[in-house]
């Protein structure tokens, strides 16, 4: 992970993660709220029940959260993630009755909630289009088995 990123993955991460516990101890109305307000823009959530779908949400969160947090997760698979889950939020918020102005994307103040998640959509792409780190050169010749010198040691010829 490289040092500029640390912010970005600490500040999101930590964000999604706690969203994701929180959820986890969702009431039923609650739980409805969410589950209604998703299948209004995803029908095929309606299959799920309200506490399914708020559990499956809370798991995804807590899992992102952590692969965010996580050093061994490369920057390009984070930001893919966080995309793809910011995309979803956004396009909540872009699709629900009430949630913008006349123009169709400034928020009204029911909207401000959602609308804040822009910030993620931010970082995740920032996260995967960021180039990757070249790697050093070895300061050691790469010599193929036809190019190395033989054995010099004459401890294995006796």
């Amino acid at each position: 992970m490289r040092l500029s990123h640390l912010p970005m993955r600490l500040a999101t991460g930590a964000f999604i993660a706690n969203s994701g516990a929180e959820k986890l101890g969702a009431d039923d109305e609650t739980a409805k709220r969410l589950h209604q307000r998703a299948a209004a823009v995803y029908p095929f959530l309606e299959r799920l029940d309200p506490r399914t779908f708020v559990r499956l949400l809370a798991l995804g969160e807590l899992a992102l959260g952590g692969a965010l947090l996580t050093p061994a997760v490369s920057a390009r698979t984070a930001g893919l993630g966080l995309t793809a889950f910011s995309g979803a939020l956004l396009r909540v918020y872009l699709k629900t009755p009430g949630m913008t102005k006349q123009d169709g994307f400034r928020p009204t103040a029911q909207g401000v909630p959602l609308a804040k998640d822009v910030w993620m959509l931010g970082i995740g792409l920032g996260l995967l289009l960021d180039p990757p780190r070249r790697r050093k050169k070895s300061h050691k010749p790469n010599r193929s088995a036809l190019t190395r010198r033989p054995n010099r040691d004459r401890r294995f010829l006796r």
